[in-house]
């Protein structure tokens, strides 16, 4: 496999939990667990990037890297576009961009991720899962992939795509589509190509960042992993779950 860097983006703000990087799972800030499952992957170095001197001071306290970066950013992929300037990073570096709110992402699917761009048949690498219901199919909040024989995405949604256009098609739509995991791996020359193109109306419209990629025509290759990820901590229900889990 080839050397990668995992970096951790995390931000204080949140709209539905705020300051869920230091929120306490099992007597840990929340940024130590996902720190955790990122040392304990292939990764040739663990990197959190943050703009909140709270988050850094909690990192730093447990003894992980930390980079500072700048406040303005509207993604996690534009905060570690600066680490790799900021840490010099040639364009060839492959970088996984493991998202703060992860604290139950195990460490084989981080090298999955990555290794899907060893061949370099891809610009960037990503990992979905089958539905696990329909339910979850219909869900704006769960994320759809759908991908070429190749495993190469075709296309993101909020929407429940494909659409079933009679009802003896529904139950091919949930099993054509799959659950997109919020986890990435890309070379630091793609990721400098993605912060310096503009938005794309697709990306506006779904406000899903992916589609800037296939926008300029990148190609996302799409690994479906073995064992499904525990949910990321996008609310209070969410974190009570995966405090249990862990």
């Amino acid at each position: 496999m080839s050397r990668f860097i995992v970096v951790i983006p995390a931000r204080y703000s949140s709209t539905r939990l705020p300051g869920k990087a230091l929120v306490d799972i099992g007597g840990k800030p929340m940024i130590a667990h996902v720190y955790e499952r990122g040392t304990e992957s292939a990764a040739s170095e663990v990197v959190i990037a943050t703009d909140d001197e709270r988050i850094a001071e909690a990192g730093e306290a447990f003894g992980a890297t930390v980079c500072m970066t700048a406040d303005h950013h509207k993604s996690g992929t534009e905060r570690i576009a600066e680490v790799a300037d900021i840490m010099d990073w040639h364009d060839e570096q492959i970088v996984v961009n493991l998202q703060g709110d992860e604290p139950t992402m195990p460490a084989a699917l981080i090298d999955q991720c990555a290794g899907l761009l060893d061949d370099g048949s891809a610009d960037i690498a990503t990992l979905a899962s089958p539905f696990a219901s329909q339910a979850d199919f219909e869900n704006p909040n769960c994320v759809k992939v759908i991908c070429d024989r190749n495993g190469h995405a075709i296309y993101f949604s909020r929407a429940a795509i494909p659409y079933p256009r009679d009802a003896g098609s529904q139950e091919i739509a949930a099993k054509a589509a799959l659950h997109h995991h919020g986890i990435y791996a890309y070379r630091c020359g793609v990721l400098r190509q993605l912060v310096a193109a503009t938005e794309s109306n697709l990306e506006i419209c779904e406000q899903l960042e992916q589609l800037r990629a296939l926008s300029l025509g990148m190609t996302i290759a799409v690994g479906v992993p073995k064992k499904r990820p525990g949910a990321g901590v996008d609310t209070p229900e969410d974190l009570e779950r995966v405090r249990q889990a862990l």
